[in-house]
């Protein structure tokens, strides 16, 4: 994939929603590269903030007049690659690098990724392990369903990440608690944006026991190439999966290890999933890997920044140099482990003040603690939820290291919230 620039360097654009914790990073590994940026968000202000020399301003929800926009934009400013930034851009990415005769995964693989139950229906069908699923109306009674299915089982979005509403139940009356719950949070989405194009559907599959753990790869022409496993030490057992800890390299034995490339691999061709940042998400039971979710995006919130590469290079521009054409196959995970801490919320109510960030940031092993909610804002917990407080990010001789870091300077801060 050789970029034919004549006078001119790569001119790339980056699709960031404006609820991205990641601009600053994908813009700063572009200068980093030397390339010019354009910056499409669905927010003029975010645009105004960002300040790039060139800006489209548009609506993500509807990838299709999106992409003749960006394919009119085109015309006169030619596009090299089109980068995607989360969950919300992954349908606009892969339609407007089609559109551009760009490398892009197929249409269908974007759509199947961003909604559960066609995930499961593919995967099923490609004959890899898969919990029983079922998907179900919001406006479903639960009491008639709530005696026929089987238990342990998990009630979820289909669209949502980062867990949110995704509740597992454990009989009966729990499922119909966790229905009504999940169903709220469908419809609270949608009066927080009223295009929010939120389905009045979920789906309930079975729970499946057992560690669990997360993939970032890069697909190359079709194959994965594994830039980091990590380990999630706390327990994610329900009810509700709030992910605290993520550690590389994995302390997993290296023939589970293969089982989950194999398992990422495998799923990645059965949905079409060719080039590009892939983040999965799996359960590994009896040294068997389950998938859960898998997406044609890179790691979310700012946990890229516990990946370095070669001599300090990030993902974002890893990301990059592949989105022009450059070869990033050489590349790999620096040696030392790193880790991060996704800070979960306690309680319900307002951030009024955080104290021990000084105290935490010189625990050996540390090396940024950042408070991502401004203090006076209203913060929600799981499952309701879709934020961390912050992050603390480590890195250290060994994985243990690296965890006993994270945790000390966990115990370091001291949060007020106020009902």
């Amino acid at each position: 994939m050789k970029l034919n620039l004549v006078d001119r360097k790569p001119r790339v654009l980056l699709l960031l929603p404006t609820r991205t914790y990641r601009a600053s990073d994908f813009l700063s590994a572009a200068r980093q590269l030397g390339v010019e940026v354009v910056v499409a968000s669905d927010q003029p202000q975010t645009l105004s903030e960002l300040s790039p020399l060139k800006s489209l301003s548009l609506d993500f929800r509807t990838p299709e007049p999106a992409t003749l926009e960006i394919s009119s934009f085109a015309r006169t400013y030619p596009i090299d690659a089109v980068v995607g930034v989360d969950d919300d851009t992954t349908i606009l990415a892969t339609m407007a690098a089609k559109e551009l005769s760009l490398p892009h995964n197929t249409i269908e693989s974007a759509y199947a990724t961003r909604d559960k139950y066609q995930l499961r229906k593919v995967l099923v069908k490609a004959g890899l392990r898969a919990p029983w699923f079922k998907l179900l109306s919001a406006n479903e009674n639960p009491e008639m369903i709530a005696n026929r299915i089987d238990y342990p089982c998990v009630l979820k979005p289909l669209s949502f990440s980062a867990s949110r509403g995704v509740i597992r139940t454990d009989d009966p009356g729990q499922f119909v608690d966790a229905f009504h719950r999940v169903v709220a949070v469908i419809q609270s989405s949608r009066e927080e944006d009223e295009h929010h194009r939120a389905v009045e559907q979920l789906l309930v599959e079975g729970f499946i026991p057992g560690t669990e753990v997360a993939l970032e790869g890069m697909m190359l022409q079709g194959e994965l190439k594994v830039l980091a496993i990590f380990d999630k030490p706390d327990p994610l057992d329900g009810p509700f999966f709030e992910e605290t800890l993520y550690i590389t390299p994995s302390r997993l034995p290296a023939h589970v290890q293969q089982e989950i490339t194999s398992c990422t691999q495998d799923a990645a061709r059965a949905l079409g999933l060719r080039e590009g940042p892939v983040h999965a998400e799996l359960r590994v039971k009896d040294d068997c890997a389950w998938m859960l979710e898998l997406a044609p995006r890179s790691i979310g919130g700012l946990c890229a920044r516990t990946l370095r590469f070669g001599t300090g290079m990030s993902l974002e521009e890893l990301i990059i140099r592949h989105a022009i054409g450059q070869d990033v196959n050489s590349f790999k995970r620096e040696e030392n482990a790193a880790g991060v801490m996704m800070i979960p919320i306690p309680h319900a109510g307002v951030l009024r003040e955080v104290s021990g960030q000084e105290q935490a940031e010189v625990v050996e092993g540390i090396d940024e603690v950042t408070i991502s909610i401004p203090i006076g804002q209203e913060v929600v917990p799981l499952p309701e939820g879709k934020r961390y407080l912050g992050f603390i990010f480590a890195r250290g001789g060994t994985p243990a290291d690296v965890e006993t870091a994270l945790r000390e300077a966990h115990c370091q801060l001291e949060f007020v919230i106020e009902p």
